[in-house]
């Protein structure tokens, strides 16, 4: 293990020793931050918990999100316009746990907010309010020795991407400088593309574990319970996001607001995609 990384005492790295205990795979839903407001994140996050999921990926709002699609893209320039950025979502965060201390809670974003605030100030504020791991996106591993050092010392998971054209030998490199989880972008393509070809994932996957000794999430593409208990056979980790995302600004919209509903409706559809991950392994 590098001098970046730490050893496995995190939340992520508890929850899955304790899902490798019980034979499945975590469910991990995304919601960009300010979407459709501050106050609803955090009720989202918390009906999420409750419909079933076991770590939460929350995006934060950046002008060009460029490894997203359109749904999420969308989503992020509606959270823009309320003027939430990374202190904010940082701040709802540490909101999300004075109710839950437990579920794992990862931020999804860019390396340019960052920057703006300082890596040692943006880490600090995190540790502090609770954030577990952060997946820059836009962040090579060959450039995130100081984030991650950083991180590591405060007992946060640096997580980085990897894709279908990653060799073994960069496969290596970000299982020797990241922690938690890697996140395999089974698509050649941005969030929320379609066509996931579950029939190939087992082997992307288990060519990763050859060189990678961390869990292995996968996300884009994953659009229902069906696909996710595919994918739930054979990755540590089902991450889904456009689906979601594309189902809160449909049902705010209908609603005029956020309201009980639309969380009932959130939380019945976390609800199914758990239940499809908790059953696919059985059922193989």
């Amino acid at each position: 293990m590098s001098e970046t990384t730490k050893q496995p005492t995190s939340r992520l790295a508890a929850l899955f020793e304790r899902l490798e205990g019980e034979g499945r795979a975590a469910l991990i839903p995304y919601i960009t931050a300010g979407d459709p407001s501050g106050e609803a994140t955090v009720a989202l996050m918390h009906a999420m918990v409750e419909g079933g999921a076991d770590a939460i990926e929350i995006g934060v709002p950046f002008s060009d999100p460029m490894a997203d699609g359109p749904v999420i893209q969308a989503a992020h320039e509606r959270a823009l316009k309320s003027g939430l950025g990374l202190r904010g979502v940082i701040d709802l965060v540490a909101e999300f746990r004075r109710r839950d201390g437990e579920t794992p809670v990862v931020l999804m974003g860019y390396q340019n907010p960052i920057e703006a605030i300082g890596v040692d100030t943006f880490v600090d504020k995190a540790a502090t309010a609770g954030v577990d791991g952060v997946l820059t996106v836009d962040l090579p591993p060959e450039e995130a020795d100081e984030l991650a050092a950083a991180m590591g010392a405060r007992g946060m998971d640096p997580i980085f991407l990897l894709a279908p054209t990653t060799s073994a030998g960069r496969t290596r490199e970000v299982a020797s400088k990241g922690s938690g989880f890697v996140y395999y972008v089974s698509l050649k393509g941005v969030t929320g593309a379609a066509n996931l070809d579950t029939a190939a994932l087992a082997s992307q996957v288990e060519g990763i574990r050859e060189t990678c000794d961390l869990p292995v999430g996968v996300g884009f593409g994953i659009r229902d319970a069906a696909t996710a208990g595919q994918v739930g056979r054979v990755a540590d980790a089902v991450i889904v996001g456009s689906a979601i995302v594309r189902l809160i600004h449909e049902q705010v919209t209908a609603a005029g607001g956020m309201n009980d509903e639309v969380l009932e409706t959130v939380r019945g559809f976390l609800a199914e995609l758990r239940a499809a991950v908790e059953s696919a392994r059985s059922s193989t």
